[in-house]
């Protein structure tokens, strides 16, 4: 289907074209409403001379001296206009309309036309206009003491002349204004749209280069410099999430080389000793190579499996509800019992509802726990512990390990970041940027430090639901 052609217009085009319109139209109604009050004013002044006129006349015996005593009172016909005795008429008619006497410029008044609009007038006198050998007059009508009446008409020929003039130069004016409009409006939109031509080029260069460090400089006020302020956000936050993946994806590969370096060297000595009889591996050396494989290979998935939960938790697709956070954590202890048998977890949980997304919250606690539970000793203790104030939730997990090194309380929380004692334990380093990374899509928070037992203490702080 194809667009309207006003559709198809550029935003500048557009913006030009309301913008002359606009001017265009204000100047042809002010033009328009100048002429019409100005005409309005001469033919009521032209009226009230044509009404005291017909006033003088109606207390005359006759026409000629009508005549005579208008010229007199007017100063010998200063003001009647132009042409002879100004264009002015003086008419008698009888109680029956006929004429009974005419002098002046015209021989005889032409009656008006019974089709004839007639401004009606005090004492019933009356304004209207005629033709008159092909000239227009006004004609005003007045009643005479014997009943009959008296017409005074006036060529109104100076008065139209006046309008004629008045009309060109007024169409002039408009048009020149509309002309005029028609280059402000190019002007205000070029003016106008400067900051979004910035932008447009900004976007562009963008999309060519893609460097995302290219920010435009924000001058404009009102919505133009929001938008350019949100396109510099925007920008940020890109340049932000690329570098983010770029780090990810470049410490990924660190820490999945040397898993799959130890699998491969594995898998080769297991080719090797099938492929040379006299180098045969004996079936303990065998039965603690395919453990290892295996071993190995469980970090592997849950290296993947972690990394995959890292870089897809910034778009969460589970919805958010209102939930009891003991719950969550309840569940998250029991998969904890379930996968450390010989550590012993304790709870002191309180009644408090959260507005989060549950499977990812009790991934976190859980995450927490497992870490605890690692660097726990045999038979040791993980208490866990929930505070509510009017700000926050908090969750405290304690165990009863070694503590965190003070060098290592700020990284703890770092992707792939492994204290020098934690290397030679299972794990990927990611749980605890997980725990950070769903505490901070929650508004919350999450903190370490050392328990009073001296192992290691980690709070996760989260809002309360708004009651």
């Amino acid at each position: 289907m194809k667009r309207p052609r006003w559709k198809r217009l550029s935003l500048r085009a557009r913006l030009g074209v309301l913008v002359a319109a606009a001017v265009a139209i204000a100047v042809v109604l002010v033009s328009a409403i100048s002429f019409s009050v100005t005409r309005a004013d001469l033919f009521d002044q032209f009226d009230a001379r044509l009404q005291s006129y017909a006033q003088l006349a109606a207390k005359t015996a006759s026409p000629a001296e009508a005549l005579e005593t208008l010229r007199s009172a007017d100063n010998h016909g200063s003001g009647m206009g132009s042409g002879r005795d100004g264009g002015l008429t003086v008419q008698f008619l009888s109680p029956t309309g006929e004429v009974t006497g005419t002098a002046g410029a015209k021989s005889v008044i032409p009656p008006l036309p019974p089709e004839a609009p007639v401004a009606l007038g005090a004492l019933g006198r009356t304004s209207d206009t005629r033709r008159i050998d092909g000239d227009r007059f006004r004609v005003w009508t007045a009643q005479r003491s014997d009943g009959g009446t008296v017409e005074v008409a006036q060529d109104s020929e100076d008065i139209e002349d006046t309008l004629a003039r008045l009309g060109f130069w007024l169409i002039v004016v408009s048009l020149a204004g509309v002309v005029g409009a028609t280059l402000v409006g190019r002007v205000i939109a070029r003016s106008a749209l400067r900051p979004v031509d910035d932008l447009t080029a900004a976007a562009e260069n963008v999309a060519r280069t893609q460097e995302l460090s290219a920010a435009i400089e924000v001058t404009a006020a009102g919505e133009i410099g929001r938008l350019a302020s949100a396109f510099n956000a925007m920008l940020s936050a890109l340049s932000r999430s690329r570098d983010e993946q770029r780090r990810l994806a470049e410490d990924a590969g660190h820490e999945l080389r040397t898993p799959l370096t130890s699998l491969r060297n594995n898998i080769e000595l297991l080719i090797h000793a099938e492929a040379n009889p006299q180098r045969q591996l004996s079936a303990e050396d065998r039965s603690r190579l395919l453990a290892d494989l295996d071993t190995q290979a469980v970090e592997l998935t849950a290296l993947i499996g972690e990394l995959v939960d890292l870089s897809t938790g910034e778009r969460p697709s589970e919805v958010a509800e209102r939930v009891a956070l003991a719950d969550v954590v309840g569940s998250a202890l029991e998969r904890a019992r379930s996968r450390w048998p010989k550590v012993s977890f304790t709870a002191e949980l309180t009644g408090a509802e959260v507005l989060a997304r549950p499977a990812a919250l009790e991934r976190a606690v859980l995450n927490v726990l497992e870490n605890a539970a690692k660097w726990s000793p045999p038979g040791g203790t993980v208490q866990v512990t929930m505070a509510v104030t009017p700000d926050a939730v908090r969750v405290r997990v304690d165990d009863e390990g070694p503590g965190i090194a003070d060098a290592d309380l700020p990284h703890v929380f770092e992707r792939f970041y492994r204290a020098d004692a934690a290397r030679a334990l299972p794990g990927s380093g990611l749980g605890l940027a997980i725990v950070d990374q769903v505490l901070t899509q929650h508004g919350g928070r999450a903190e370490a430090g050392r328990a009073e037992t001296g192992g290691a203490r980690f709070d996760l702080v989260v809002p309360p639901a708004a009651s």
